[in-house]
């Protein structure tokens, strides 16, 4: 199994220095929200805001811990330990047991057919959702179902990745023929696939001629697409690759660590995984195995 998104422990233990020290530093009793990103090994701060997110009511569905209304006790003057003694005396995170809980941003696409689906700084979300499961890839698989792209469990996924994530692919792409599916590419991502022994139809860019990527997903023959951007401004190819998808409604994956956990989602599929969990049955077994 490829692994999803992998945080080393030293840069989690460094995101919460960082929460601590801004915290204190601004002096908030409360939520706080902060946003960071990890490049190079490093952790940056974006912005912090002293209010809550959109992600806390869906943390405290994970945690069975109601945090917006200890946020509002603790801001009349209660204290943390009231309410979370075991977490404070241990200084320990909150959990979510054996249990996983993938949320996933609901983005409008299909509303608006011209719009590029890759995605930057700017905020193009209109909701979001959350799958829970036993096993990382059903919880991911659910998360898509809910917002709207269904995985394929069969067909043709086509490969472009931009310099950077090259190195990535061969392991990606032997995931996917191990899933039973069929590989289409641009002729640098085939190269790399190739040379990693496996079997790849080449197809065109939308400038190098015909047929190419985006005939075959008008004409119904990819099923999935990884499209890595190259850059801050994509690609004329780039762009048409993915407006057709949409039109189309092909599921579109433009990072490296949704790829891998869209291998997780698909193989969960395909075992005939989707069981439905009642949250409040999930937290209350929780608590009488004393976890």
């Amino acid at each position: 199994m490829l692994p999803a998104v992998d945080i080393p422990r030293h840069l989690l233990d460094t995101i919460r220095q960082y929460t601590f020290q801004l915290a204190r530093a601004l002096k908030v009793v409360g939520l706080m929200n902060v946003q960071y990103a990890i490049q190079r090994d490093k952790v940056f701060v974006i912005e912090v805001n002293p209010r809550a997110s959109r992600t806390v009511p869906y943390v405290s569905k994970a945690t069975g811990v109601p945090l917006a209304k200890i946020a509002a006790r603790l801001m009349t003057g209660r204290k943390l330990r009231e309410f979370l003694p075991e977490n404070v005396e241990r200084g320990s995170d909150l959990d979510t047991g054996n249990f996983y809980f993938v949320k996933s941003p609901v983005f409008p696409w299909g509303k608006f057919p011209g719009v590029d689906t890759v995605l930057g700084p700017e905020m193009k979300s209109t909701g979001e959702v959350m799958g829970v499961a036993d096993n990382f890839g059903e919880a991911f698989a659910k998360a898509q179902i809910a917002a709207g792209q269904v995985l394929p469990i069969s067909g043709t996924v086509f490969i472009s990745a931009n310099d950077r994530d090259k190195p990535f692919m061969a392991d990606l792409g032997k995931r996917f023929v191990e899933l039973g599916f069929s590989i289409v590419a641009t002729h640098g991502t085939a190269r790399v696939l190739e040379h990693a022994g496996l079997r790849v139809e080449r197809v065109y860019k939308v400038k190098e001629g015909r047929p190419n990527v985006v005939d075959l997903i008008k004409g119904e023959r990819i099923q999935l697409i990884i499209n890595t951007p190259h850059g801050v401004e994509p690609w004329f190819d780039e762009k048409a690759i993915r407006r057709a998808a949409v039109t189309a409604r092909i599921p579109t994956i433009t990072t490296l660590s949704a790829a891998r956990a869209a291998c997780e989602g698909i193989a969960a599929l395909q075992r005939g995984e989707a069981k439905v969990y009642a949250l409040q049955h999930l937290h209350a077994e929780r608590v009488a195995a004393g976890k």
